[in-house]
């Protein structure tokens, strides 16, 4: 092939690419009266991504699946993506003031949907999965939570591989337990799932829940705190008759950290459920430590998610507390 048919390809590749990207309108915004925000696509057969943080949004965005309550006001910015994500339109935006009577809220309490591993994690089509999963199972005990949850064990319905498998076989398949973890999920991103099927049709006796470990970068304890009571209170609506085992968020980082500061902090806050809304609050933290206050590798190679010898900890630890729960102790 010459060099001149060689550049003529590419200068034509790259005006098809400047063409397609042209195509792409982006969406349009709309806000009603009671203050739901829908995203209009105006292109066939390509995806709506947004951002409530003002960040302009990226293939890894939240994809637009059901409207989005606004209420307390906020700003979304929103293009359309191709299928594949590797086109996109120019960004839009609209910014919305609270309506009366509507205060502005943190993010750890504005539901909303992630996408922060895609493609290799594909969040709206695992929710499809175990939304459907856990209806069909009618679970007894379900567990619900971020990464950390979600290689515990349970049906497989991705590459990503089930650490506790062994652990979660002994102790909760017997009892027909659900697992609704999901990677790089936070308290917004839970509560979300909650009110968009995630546990339609089922009852539980025991919500087992652990949440708010990927809040802690950028949240502070208090706002990730109001996130967690924010899903306890979804479960006391949807599940009125659900005992909640709520967990104290697992520490973190192979030495003592700022992080794990913010964790004891979260954790303290949370801790004064016990008692109320049908919460049991459990900290097993310390048990995944050494005298030293060191995370090893044996337990949490990665410093943050067990391998199946720390999710025996994990089960062993809770154990006498779930069987209070379930009626099954004597």
């Amino acid at each position: 092939m010459s060099k001149h048919l060689l550049l003529s390809l590419l200068v034509f590749s790259t005006q098809l690419c400047a063409q397609t990207a042209l195509q792409l309108a982006p969406p349009t915004i709309h806000r009603n009266p009671s203050g739901i925000v829908t995203l209009e696509n105006p292109t066939p057969d390509t995806t709506i991504l947004y951002t409530l943080d003002g960040a302009d949004p990226i293939p890894k965005s939240n994809p637009y699946l059901a409207p989005i309550d606004l209420a307390a006001g906020g700003t979304v910015k929103a293009r359309t993506f191709s299928k594949d994500r590797k086109t996109m339109s120019e960004a839009t935006q609209a910014a919305f003031e609270p309506l009366p009577g509507h205060p502005p809220l943190p993010s750890t309490v504005v539901p909303v949907t992630q996408d922060r591993s895609w493609p290799s994690y594909d969040w709206a089509k695992r929710h499809e999965l175990t939304s459907a999963a856990v209806k069909k199972a009618r679970p007894q005990i379900l567990f619900i939570g971020d990464s950390i949850t979600h290689f515990f064990g349970g049906e497989q319905f991705d590459s990503y591989a089930l650490r506790g498998q062994p652990t979660w076989g002994e102790f909760y398949a017997p009892r027909n337990a659900g697992n609704l973890g999901f990677g790089w999920d936070k308290t917004e991103n839970v509560l979300w799932r909650l009110q968009h099927g995630a546990i339609d049709g089922i009852a539980p006796k025991l919500v087992v829940m652990m949440i708010g470990t990927n809040n802690t970068g950028n949240c502070s304890a208090p706002d990730i705190a109001a996130g967690i009571e924010a899903i306890v209170q979804e479960f006391n609506k949807r599940l009125p008759q659900s005992k909640i085992l709520l967990l104290g968020i697992f520490p973190r980082g192979e030495k003592p950290n700022p992080q794990r500061e913010k964790i004891a902090e979260i954790n303290g806050i949370i801790s004064k459920l016990n008692g109320t809304h049908n919460v049991t609050f459990l900290d097993i933290g310390p048990k995944f430590l050494t005298p030293e206050g060191l995370i090893t590798k044996d337990i949490m190679p990665d410093f943050l998610h067990p391998n199946e010898k720390g999710y025996r900890i994990w089960a062993e630890a809770i154990e006498p507390t779930v069987k209070k729960l379930m009626g099954e102790a004597k």
